[in-house]
């Protein structure tokens, strides 16, 4: 039998996949992390299904019960909020399943900064101000950070940050990144992106400290970078009259004359 680990999305449970819904209700046991996980999402489950909260387990304690579910000869639907690939602690449970030698398959989810984004109705890459989006946190207890990996020398790039797990240390935040932005500099936190208590706080470096005072310390990412207030950036060649691509050559000249047909 297999288990499935499945992203099951930042909390919305609409932004469920159609692969993770649907494996979910093929599955007879369900593993989520309830901390994090809508209840919604288990209605998904099939009758009788056996469903277990791991957040008061152990890595020790999830991989027994996954594996005795294996050795009953069940299929695992093992869920974790967003998308798998960043901060979901698969990796030490995929290496565990390896050494057991039980199968498994991943299935994307919606990642938090994306639906964040979208509350937002922010595009993260502008011509002009930022091309590339960074992805990362400050240390906390679970897991350090690596030395090279701080947000002075993300800043440096220039490019929009999508700062997780680091709302409680928020002042840190603006003090190491105004250096390289500026305290003019756009700010969005947002918390619970997509649930239904979502809040959204916009503000800028200089100002977000006080503007966030007395929110809620956890379940928050924050975003920095110039793409969040634009007032003026050039428009992508994409779409332009005069921009020659494949599906839209300019002329008979065209190297890409005939390719689409």
């Amino acid at each position: 039998m297999t288990v499935h680990f499945i992203g099951a999305g930042p909390g919305a449970p609409d932004l469920l996949t159609l692969r993770g819904r649907d494996l979910i209700a093929a599955s007879s046991v369900c593993l989520y992390a309830g901390s994090l996980i809508p209840p919604a999402l288990l209605d998904h489950c099939p009758p009788g299904a056996r469903i277990v909260n791991t957040a008061p387990l152990s890595l020790d304690q999830i991989v027994e019960a996954i594996a005795n579910a294996h050795a009953d000869g069940h299929d695992v639907a093992r869920l974790h909020s967003g998308d798998l690939s960043i901060w979901s602690a698969m990796g030490e449970q995929l290496r565990r399943l390896r050494a057991l030698g039980i199968p498994f398959t991943v299935t994307p989810g919606v990642p938090a900064f994306a639906a964040t984004a979208a509350t937002l109705e922010a595009e993260l890459t502008l011509p002009g101000l930022a091309q590339s989006v960074v992805l990362t946190r400050t240390s906390g207890r679970a897991s350090a950070m690596p030395d090279r990996e701080t947000l002075p020398a993300f800043a440096a790039t220039g490019a929009t940050l999508a700062i997780h797990l680091s709302i409680h240390v928020l002042d840190r935040v603006v003090a190491e990144l105004t250096p390289a932005y500026g305290g003019d500099c756009p700010v969005a936190i947002v918390w619970r992106a997509s649930w239904p208590d979502e809040r959204i706080i916009r503000a800028t470096l200089a100002t977000i400290v006080a503007a966030a005072a007395g929110g809620p310390e956890r379940t928050a990412l924050i975003l920095v970078g110039p793409v969040l207030a634009p007032t003026d950036f050039a428009e992508s060649s994409l779409y332009a009259a005069g921009y020659d691509r494949r599906f839209r050559p300019r002329s008979a000249d065209s190297r890409f004359a005939g390719a689409g047909e």
